[in-house]
């Protein structure tokens, strides 16, 4: 346990000495901030649009009409912005050559990877966790279903260990933080757009297919529903790419 916290306090004293967990943090609240506004914004239209006609047949709702939108946009937002965050782990390490030094250590490669994966998902925690002023502002002024909101919160920061752990395999291939990071989002956003294909699928494999996309199984939870496949799904996935990273670090351990 001694080894996990000493790579996890490192690497979340590293990521906010430096700019990027603040730029990343800055940007991530800004742009939550700009579609909230934007979608109350809208949603404030329709409302006094439909008080007008005096047609109430369709009620708005607030979590329906500006949360689960929110958290849909939050999804986009944090697929561009976590591989930021997750492309200099390892790739950085071998850049400054204390890769090796960090494979010699008695500490274990899974201790190692572990601490600067929990690193990294602390700090998206703390990112979400500033966007909770959202639902907060909607509570003070109006009466938000909180169930929805919390699960929604709670399948976004699974999603967003999910790539998290995408990221942190991306990095343990290279000593580019580009490529790390362009690899990284380029293969969280193949798994977000997946499920896209399937009204063009056959029955079998539009069901198949649908398994493997982030954005289905975020759904359950923008609903307020829990599912034990979806939580399984986020948990499996996150735990086979960080499989994938300790693969890798003893592949390169063999080759030095």
């Amino acid at each position: 346990m001694r080894p996990f916290a000493i790579i996890f306090r490192r690497e979340l004293k590293y990521l906010f000495r430096s700019l990027t967990a603040w730029v990343t943090l800055s940007v991530f609240l800004f742009l939550a901030g700009y579609f909230f506004h934007n979608i109350f914004k809208r949603y404030n239209y329709l409302s006094y649009q439909m008080a007008r006609s005096g047609d109430f047949g369709m009620p708005l709702n607030l979590t329906d009409d500006v949360m689960r939108p929110l958290l849909g946009d939050l999804s986009l937002i944090l697929l561009i912005l976590l591989p930021l965050l997750t492309m200099r782990l390892l790739a950085e390490e071998r850049k400054q050559g204390t890769f090796e030094l960090l494979l010699t250590y008695p500490i274990g490669d899974l201790p190692a990877v572990a601490g600067k994966y929990a690193a990294a998902l602390a700090t998206w925690g703390i990112m979400l966790a500033g966007t909770v002023a959202c639902p907060v502002l909607l509570a003070v002024y109006a009466d938000p279903e909180p169930g929805p909101i919390v699960t929604g919160y709670l399948g976004l920061f699974l999603m967003g260990g999910t790539f998290i752990a995408i990221g942190t395999f991306f990095s343990s291939l290279t000593d580019n933080q580009l490529v790390a990071g362009v690899s990284a989002f380029g293969a969280g956003l193949f798994f977000l757009v997946i499920g896209w294909t399937v009204p063009f699928a056959g029955p079998t494999a539009a069901k198949v297919i649908s398994q493997f996309s982030l954005l289905y199984h975020l759904e359950s939870f923008t609903k307020g529903v829990i599912v034990l496949q979806d939580v399984t799904y986020y948990l499996l996935m996150s735990a086979f790419f960080l499989f994938l990273t300790l693969k890798s670090l003893e592949s390169a351990r063999w080759r030095n």
